[in-house]
């Protein structure tokens, strides 16, 4: 018996799907709203295996962080991961299938800062209800820890709308400027009616 040599006999037409059928939940983990987490600390072999993973719906994301096998904390965040990105770093070692590599998949340091920087200039930009948002976002992502949120009085711009940094400042100084004017130096000519 020969093999057939050269390109499938029936090509596809278009490249197979997971979940073709079905309607994805945005706020699901893998969603537009919470996209799955980049793949660091992996061999590129390892890599490829995670993506192919991810393509064809076969991925599984880690529901609580996992022991690591060198250390035994639980620190292992990344599914398909047995080693903890500290022990990766410290020991030259893929996280996923423990081999020596003399190099790993990791985020570039500059895509991080750029991230930091636009995230910043975001939450400066935006108006106080979205950047409230943002900033209790971030803390529920951190476990709560992290920046509070600012009050509209400790903004740095508190003397655009009143003069005062609260309001009862501000009453009190309106209520002075009516105890200072005197009603006897008015005449009922001075007085225009609208």
């Amino acid at each position: 018996m020969s093999r057939r040599q050269g390109p499938p006999k029936h090509q596809n037409k278009f490249a197979w799907k997971p979940n073709a059928g079905r309607k994805i939940n945005e706020n699901e983990l893998g969603g537009k709203f919470k996209p799955l987490s980049e793949i660091t600390g992996v061999c590129q072999k390892c890599k490829d295996q995670i993506d192919w993973k991810r393509k064809y719906g076969k991925y599984k994301p880690i529901t609580e962080p996992a022991k690591c096998q060198k250390c035994g904390k639980r620190a292992v965040k990344q599914a398909y991961h047995s080693i903890c990105g500290a022990c990766s770093k410290e020991l030259g070692q893929c996280a996923k299938c423990c081999c020596r590599v003399n190099q790993t998949v990791v985020r570039d340091i500059a895509k991080i800062e750029s991230e930091k920087k636009q995230l910043e200039e975001a939450i400066t930009n935006a108006r106080e209800r979205e950047r409230r948002t943002l900033l209790r976002a971030m803390n529920k992502g951190n476990g709560g820890a992290g920046p509070s949120v600012p009050k509209i009085a400790d903004r740095s711009r508190e003397g655009d709308i009143f003069p005062a940094t609260s309001v009862d400042e501000y009453a009190k100084a309106a209520r002075d400027d009516d105890d200072a004017y005197d009603d006897d130096d008015v005449s009922d000519d001075d007085i225009v009616c609208a």
